[in-house]
């Protein structure tokens, strides 16, 4: 793999070090290993260590400067062939987000502090995959940045043992070092770290201290402050100020007592762990991260924070009891071994970098009808063979929800009630929100209305794709032209599948789970009106297409017909539809002879889908139980009017199709013009009948 780190800089610090440290074991392991920064002390050791470096202003935060450095960091991308993009701090993620958007690098973030809520920290939950340090800050990540937990990967800052060598304890001295590491900031906590070493040294004069690490250039006053601190504490010629170094290693070593006074949240608290890989007792405050790390009285002290006697006493206690620090500084140790060791951090790292490269997130939005859900299973069905290890999600309507539940191909079902608790700017915000949890690669947008289009757009996927159709088509990045209209519904799913090399074939077919207790109560259903599917020719035939298509419907004289023509041949009829049909059912009842089983508003779809299934035939107008009856892989008549078959039609093996070849056929008006409705009253029940008894194997040779 090629790997791409990107942070502000590399001069001396903590998470400078673990860039140093991950470069140095990617190389080992045979990955090749690349540096963004704005350059610094360490640049020389990370080229030395096979790792590239390339030198970008990536630590201004002015938004001209980020957007110039995001084209830049792009081109090195392709250039280099990079597979991750690792953002190590705030201002380089930004830039390396939108890079990554407009390549095939994966982004990914670590969280190296608590950060402050505002909009500029967001994008470090913005990875597909965030990686904490500690798990304060994973909680941190979920709960003030919404970060899904699923997203979330902890892995502990680690300490390279081969440069921190662990170093016998030094029993008989005459003098004592207490060091504190870590840069000059109020938020460290220097003055109550002073205030406390000034009780320890009137005590035990022979105790003096270190300070390293040293102050940016906007808290240069600060520094003059703690200087001017210890002379005013009387312990000036006691404390040394050492600035920033590179011999860490070293000044563990030679110190007895390492002292971590963080005032804040503390991320992690990397030196910690150093200074107990080098054999350093620590006395540290209850802040953050640090909790992870030290056990009180087991492999530390620890005291609360601004508490300047608990720190003096801690330190201390140290001193004085040589058995109780052996004992600590022995087990510090064994647990850094077990869990916080280089070869640990960077193992887990890659095994995260391997997640990235091989996982795959798809969402698939149709919010339509129930059975233009229906009609995309073919595509989900498609999608699943072509990604066998993706997470492939489905958004639905309310009303589409059911269908798709039990889809094999599908491993979750994203419900978007947009009628309803999703209505409106709140609710789609709320969606929003839902979605951009699951960090998608790829969006199919089956739906391909402003509405979809926007939600690809601002859930931020790698690839978004769908028809150009609407005002916002613009806001999809592989968007194609819809100039085929005339093509049947899957085919037309299936063009914008052709990008993902995905081609419609002769395995295209439509599917639907009904579960075992629907088809217990469709078996029951016939029982109860005397009808043994095993026994008995069913055929079924649905009354009505939706309540906002009439002119969809056969005449109900010519529907009373066919029934009382197939019951005079001794075929059990059963009749379908939704309770809306109530009106219809009367109407047809006027006409009938027979007896056919009444059903409707009886099923919601699934038992519907079970119903058909034990059909030997079903019969029905353009509607979505046509689509049901398609998926159940039942012999289907269906009748055509004032929409055209060949824009509808649904992929089946045992489909008729009869329609009225009429000038003003395919109108799509739900109100007849001429008031005749011929496409419908001049389908014949004679003719629907003989097309019936083919499937049925009963028409005269």
């Amino acid at each position: 793999m090629k790997i791409l780190q990107v942070l502000p800089e590399m001069n001396v610090g903590g998470v400078e070090r673990g860039v140093l440290d991950l470069a140095k074991y990617l190389v080992k392991q045979g990955h090749e290993s690349l540096v963004v920064s704005h350059g610094g002390s360490m640049v020389e050791a990370l080229e030395a260590q096979g790792t590239k470096h390339y030198t970008l202003a990536v630590h201004k935060k002015d938004l001209f400067s980020m957007w110039e450095c995001s084209g830049e960091l792009e081109k090195i991308i392709l250039k280099e062939g990079v597979d991750i993009v690792h953002a190590r701090s705030r201002v380089p993620a930004w830039i390396a987000y939108f890079s990554c958007r407009r390549t095939n690098a994966a982004f990914v973030t670590t969280c190296h502090g608590y950060y402050s809520k505002n909009i500029f920290s967001h994008v470090m939950g913005w990875g597909k995959l965030v990686i904490v340090i500690s798990e304060i800050i994973g909680r941190h990540m979920i709960e003030d940045f919404r970060v899904h937990p699923e997203n979330i990967r902890l892995i502990h800052r680690s300490v390279d043992l081969d440069k921190f060598k662990f170093r016998e304890r030094r029993v008989g001295q005459s003098a004592f070092t207490v060091s504190m590491v870590g840069r000059i900031t109020p938020l460290k906590g220097h003055a109550f770290f002073l205030e406390a070493m000034a009780k320890v040294i009137r005590q035990m004069p022979y105790v003096r201290v270190r300070i390293i690490g040293d102050a940016p250039a906007n808290k240069r006053v600060y520094k003059d402050r703690l200087v001017l601190l210890t002379r005013r504490l009387g312990i000036s010629e006691k404390v040394e100020f050492l600035g920033n170094r590179a011999d860490i290693p070293q000044l563990l070593e030679e110190s007895d007592v390492l002292v971590l006074s963080t005032i804040t949240h503390e991320a992690f608290g990397r030196v910690i762990v150093e200074a107990q890989a080098v054999g350093v007792p620590v006395v540290v405050t209850k802040v953050g991260g640090v909790v992870d790390i030290v056990e009180h009285e087991k492999t530390g002290l620890v005291v609360l924070p601004r508490d300047v006697d608990a720190m003096a006493s801690a330190v201390m206690r140290i001193i004085k009891e040589p058995k109780l620090a052996d004992a600590m500084i022995l087990e510090a140790r064994k647990r850094v071994e077990e869990k916080y060791t280089l070869e640990q951090m960077a193992t887990a790292t890659i095994k995260v970098y391997q997640e990235l490269k091989t996982s795959l997130n798809i969402l698939v939005i149709k919010l339509s009808a129930v059975g233009d859900v229906i009609l995309a299973t073919a595509a989900l069905r498609a999608l699943r063979k072509k990604y066998p290890q993706a997470k492939i999600c489905c958004l639905v309507g309310r009303d589409g929800a059911a269908m798709i539940q039990g889809c094999p191909y599908v491993d979750e079902v994203i419900t978007y009630d947009y009628k309803g608790r999703d209505k409106g700017v709140f609710g789609f915000k709320r969606m929003l929100g839902v979605l951009r949890k699951y960090r998608f690669d790829k969006i199919i947008d089956f739906q391909n209305n402003n509405r979809s289009h926007l939600l690809s757009f601002l859930c931020f996927p790698r690839a978004s794709y769908g028809y150009r159709n609407k005002k916002l088509g613009c806001l999809l990045s592989h968007g194609i032209l819809n100039d085929q209209p005339n093509i049947p519904p899957v085919r037309h799913q299936f063009r914008l599948l052709e990008q993902l090399d995905i081609v419609y074939d002769e395995d295209v077919r439509l599917e639907m789970w009904p579960r075992p207790d629907d088809i217990l109560y469709a078996k029951e259903l016939l029982h109860g009106n005397w009808i043994d599917e095993k026994n008995h020719t069913v055929v079924g035939v649905n009354i009505s297409a939706s309540e906002r298509w009439p002119t969809k419907n056969l005449p109900m004289k010519s529907v009373a017909d066919l029934c009382d023509k197939m019951s005079a041949d001794n075929i059990r009829v059963i009749i379908t539809g939704m309770e809306k049909d109530a009106s219809l059912v009367r109407q047809l009842s006027g006409h009938l002879k027979s007896k056919p089983a009444i059903f409707v508003g009886k099923t919601n779809l699934l038992q519907l889908a079970a119903l058909i299934s034990l059909c030997k035939v079903y019969v029905t107008s353009d509607s979505a139980p046509l689509h049901v009856a398609a998926a159940m892989d039942v012999p289907v008549v269906a009748f055509f009017g004032p929409t055209n078959p060949e824009r509808h039609i649904p992929p089946a093996s045992r489909l008729k199709v009869i329609k009225k070849d009429l000038a003003c056929q395919a109108c799509y008006l739900t109100e007849c013009k001429n008031k005749k409705h011929a496409c419908m009253v001049d389908i014949t029940s004679v003719e629907v009948y003989a097309e019936i008894k083919k499937f049925l194997g009963k028409a005269k040779t």
